[in-house]
């Protein structure tokens, strides 16, 4: 599809973007698990070493923003995002560049800032940080699609208007998986 195109599509419904967070989640499950277990297991294993919560965090951090940032700019389209015909574009329609992409994740990331916060006032433990991390990324997140008053029709998130992309829903065969 054209830029031109691409930029005429409708913006995804809220429960388009929820399952696609859901099924986002899921896949990122084994993203996650691959790369903490691999390194974690050779460094305890070979060393008897385990990394610091913060070093972890970080890693794991990095790993996601590169998952990511590579899908962006590839395709537009992460694999949930094949999967509900969901993509991701610049104002102009095009496929983000690296530097677009890189600050679409980090202010997609703000969510956790807030859990963050909740989780020091509420004196969270164990799962029930876990139940928020997860309330908070698949429900609270996705509803600031209604906080965009000036394109009602276009609906998109805080992440996107603050780096300027767009989520548009593909329709249906313009999806090639790959």
């Amino acid at each position: 599809m054209t830029p031109a195109e691409l930029n005429a599509l409708p913006s995804p419904q809220f429960w388009r973007r929820v399952s696609c967070v859901l099924y986002e989640q899921l896949v990122l499950l084994g993203v996650i698990a691959l790369a903490f277990l691999v390194p974690n297991l050779a460094l305890g294993i070979l060393f008897g070493l385990a990394l610091p919560g913060w070093l972890t965090f970080l890693y794991l951090y990095g790993v996601l923003g590169i998952y990511f940032i590579w899908y962006w700019t590839k395709s537009g389209q992460t694999l949930a995002m094949q999967t509900w015909r969901v993509r991701i574009i610049s104002q102009h329609g095009y496929t983000l560049a690296r530097r677009q992409a890189f600050w679409r994740y980090v202010y997609g990331s703000l969510w956790i800032l807030p859990c963050i916060l909740l989780q020091a006032l509420l004196q969270l433990q164990k799962w029930q940080i876990i139940e928020m991390l997860f309330t908070v990324a698949l429900f609270i997140w996705p509803l600031s699609t209604y906080l965009d008053r000036v394109h009602p029709l276009q609906r998109q998130s805080l992440p996107d208007r603050f780096a300027g992309t767009r989520l548009v829903e593909l329709p249906k065969g313009a999806v090639t998986l790959s």
